[in-house]
């Protein structure tokens, strides 16, 4: 996972990145991979980070990020 030190977020964020981790995870075909997991979770952080709060949107963003993202 890429390093997020600088990142800090209260309790109600976390709550909706969490949220929204889960239903992108949920929403996936099997197999999902660890690595699938993990890069919904790198863009979530990212882009909570960046100012998004709608629980949607994150897991919208990440879903596409996952889509778009070259894998070797």
């Amino acid at each position: 996972m890429k390093n997020f030190a600088d990142a800090a977020f209260g309790p109600e964020m976390i709550e909706a990145m969490t949220a929204a981790l889960e239903r992108a995870v949920a929403s996936l075909p099997e197999p999902v991979t660890t690595s699938h997991v993990t890069l919904l979770a790198e863009s979530i952080l990212r882009t909570a980070k960046a100012g998004e709060r709608d629980v949607a949107a994150l897991e919208r963003i990440a879903l596409i990020e996952l889509q778009v993202i070259p894998r070797t």
